[in-house]
């Protein structure tokens, strides 16, 4: 009887771990959800803001909103190009890597360029930002370089696998138009003789040929 009640009890332990731990993994996916989401709105707001500051204001502020919207742009569309490419071509592991340190660089220009926002030193700003600019051009052609490249291979992917479709879909058009049934040995039917206009010649009889017996009628 206590073996009955040690064992209902280890069964007892093991239904309320495994429901924490079904809790805790839910709940951390909301988390994460939760934490994507607005991690996706602040960059929407973001880039809005960027975006009005570029036609608002004019000078220096204005140049350094539009290189950081085009810096960021750029970077999550590639991001996003990578990601969903990766999903079905392991081969773009290393390309993933590559972005990676790409992003690195990235993201310390995005800083340097917030942070020279609230520059009051329009002189020094203006001076610095030649340098700026080709920092964010050489990033953004790198990032659009390889996202372009893995549009292509997606592409050429797409159309090979189109050629060999239309290839097998012409084969079986082919084969349905193949009236005869598998096995069937059916053979056109044979012409009827032509009938002859002269009657036929009796054949002649012999003297030492007997009689033709009557054929019995019992």
């Amino acid at each position: 009887m206590e073996a009955v009640i040690i064992v209902i009890s280890l069964f007892f332990l093991a239904f309320v771990a495994l429901g924490a731990y079904a809790t805790i993994k839910v709940v951390g996916a909301a988390k994460r959800g939760v934490d994507r989401t607005i991690g996706q709105a602040r960059r929407t707001v973001e880039d809005h803001t960027l975006r009005a500051r570029s036609f608002a204001q004019v000078g220096p502020a204005a140049e350094l909103a539009q290189l950081r919207l085009t810096l960021r742009t750029s970077m999550r569309a590639t991001q996003d190009a990578l990601h969903a490419g990766a999903a079905e071509d392991e081969s773009l592991k290393e390309s993933l890597g590559l972005f990676e340190r790409l992003s690195a660089h990235g993201h310390e220009l995005d800083a340097d360029l917030k942070r020279l926002e609230s520059e009051p030193d329009r002189a020094t700003l203006a001076a610095r930002l030649p340098g700026l600019r080709t920092r964010t051009e050489r990033i953004t052609q790198s990032a659009d370089a390889l996202r372009w490249a893995v549009r292509d291979r997606a592409r050429r992917f797409a159309d090979d696998d189109l050629g060999t479709l239309s290839a097998q879909i012409d084969i079986e058009a082919d084969a349905l138009r193949h009236w005869t049934r598998p096995g069937s040995t059916e053979e056109p039917a044979p012409e009827p003789a032509p009938h002859s206009l002269t009657p036929p010649t009796p054949r002649p009889s012999y003297p030492w040929q007997k009689s033709p017996r009557p054929e019995s009628t019992t």
